[in-house]
């Protein structure tokens, strides 16, 4: 037996096997999308740029050189300097790492209290359901990019206030999506198999239903990371997330919009980039959406 039918078995004799051919079986879907294939690479460059970031800028993001101020693109900057003399690309590449450290972070404080906060309300429902529905429809209720400037002028500006207002504000989505989910199978035969073996509520939210919104939270998360970039930028732009010297999309485009009917390059350069990357999160979630559910794929 090859390791493809191995992979492809449709009698699994172990959960690791199970797993691993799932994984393999949602790769080889992905990779028959195109539009999939280029946000999963538009995403793996944002990854790989931001790990090797100081090993790819030709110059440092930081240092400044006042006789190279404002040079259009060229060979030696190839997206200009800015007017303090600093390397555009330098700092688009380290600018990564902020982007993706914002939506990492975000992504792991909003979604788990998201699925939490919506399996608990939807499994036990009543006065619980209630309570906790209503606090997310009140976050629900406010555009996200204000609710996040209330937080972050309450917080005071930086980066970790800017993830913890961004995180306050995206994770009701979440809830919605986990509580629908979880009303839909919470009355089935194999819950009621596990309360009638004396399993706790604790260990049926934790072991049965949380597992079964993972799909849905996995889409959502990806669509969403684009949103999320976007607040983000928002904010930097305003100057109340990632602050100076930091290299911040949002922050270069706040700078560079002085200069954007002579040296357009200033701030055109980070929204390039900006747009690049959440368009490969869109990609690379609308691929996952038609994989991971199929149904939601059809009606589309």
């Amino acid at each position: 037996m090859t390791t493809r039918d191995w992979l492809l078995a449709d009698s699994p004799t172990s959960r690791m096997q199970a797993n691993l051919g799932r994984t393999y079986r949602v790769t080889l879907a992905l990779m028959r999308n195109p539009l999939a294939v280029v946000g999963a690479i538009i995403v793996l460059t944002l990854i790989v740029t931001a790990i090797l970031a100081p090993w790819i800028a030709p110059y440092s993001a930081t240092g400044q050189n006042l006789s190279n101020r404002l040079l259009p693109p060229s060979w030696d900057h190839w997206m200009g300097t800015d007017e303090l003399g600093r390397d555009i690309f330098s700092r688009v590449l380290y600018g990564s790492q902020i982007t993706l450290t914002i939506v990492l972070l975000v992504a792991v404080i909003a979604a788990p209290l998201g699925l939490v906060i919506g399996a608990v309300a939807g499994y036990f429902g009543g006065w619980v359901d209630r309570l906790l529905m209503g606090i997310t429809d009140i976050f629900l209720s406010m555009p996200k990019l204000i609710l996040a400037l209330a937080f972050v002028a309450a917080l005071g500006p930086g980066i970790n206030n800017a993830i913890i207002a961004i995180a306050i504000t995206t994770w009701p989505a979440y809830a919605r999506i986990a509580r629908a989910e979880t009303l839909t199978f919470r009355s089935s035969e194999f819950i009621a198999a596990v309360q009638l073996q004396g399993g706790s509520a604790f260990r049926i939210v934790l072991r049965h239903i949380l597992p079964l919104c993972t799909s849905s939270m996995i889409i959502r998360v990806t669509l969403d990371m684009a949103g999320i970039i976007l607040t983000a930028a928002g904010l930097g732009f305003l100057g109340l997330g990632a602050q100076p010297p930091l290299p911040e999309w949002g922050a270069m485009i706040s700078r560079g919009r002085n200069f954007i009917l002579d040296q357009w390059w200033v701030a055109t350069m980070p929204g390039f980039a900006i747009i690049i990357v959440s368009l490969g999160f869109c990609f690379l979630g609308d691929g996952l959406r038609d994989v991971l559910d199929p149904k939601q794929g059809e009606n589309k």
